[in-house]
């Protein structure tokens, strides 16, 4: 669930406003019994149209920042960069598809944590989106060899 930025958590005291031309995205997640077996993906970009063969994302930086004072994380994307993407040659009377293209960082999954939310600074024309990675609680023991 993503809040808007008159949200009501308890914990968004010493997270300030968005800047002008910046938006402030909170993502608050449920309480789980075990946490540990859930991750959570940042997908920050926007949607555009594209061609339907190529994979496309986004330039720019995503950044993990920190409140001083509070240690808590926050992430900035200071600037939408160019789209790129592969180099496949569609079939040129295929239409465009409208579709969520990613910027690319490398932040890796995020800790699943319900006790605190999950801030996003991002100029105004950009999406936040996450996605919620499971695993199972069964390990599986590797081999010697």
């Amino acid at each position: 669930m993503c809040v808007g930025v008159n949200a009501a958590h308890p914990n968004l005291k010493p997270y300030p406003p968005a800047d002008v031309g910046y938006v402030r995205y909170v993502i608050e997640l449920p309480e789980l019994v075990d946490e540990s077996l859930r991750q959570v993906e940042l997908l920050v970009g926007k949607t555009v149209m594209t061609d339907s063969v190529n994979r496309h994302f986004f330039g720019g930086k995503l950044t993990r920042e920190v409140i001083s004072g509070w240690g808590f994380n926050y992430y900035e994307l200071k600037r939408l960069g160019p789209m790129a993407g592969t180099l496949m040659a569609p079939d040129p009377n295929a239409p465009s598809v409208e579709r969520f293209v990613p910027v690319r960082h490398d932040l890796g999954l995020l800790r699943y944590n319900s006790q605190l939310p999950i801030v996003v600074y991002v100029p105004e024309e950009v999406e936040v989106n996450y996605r919620i990675w499971t695993t199972e609680p069964k390990l599986v023991e590797a081999k010697i060899q």
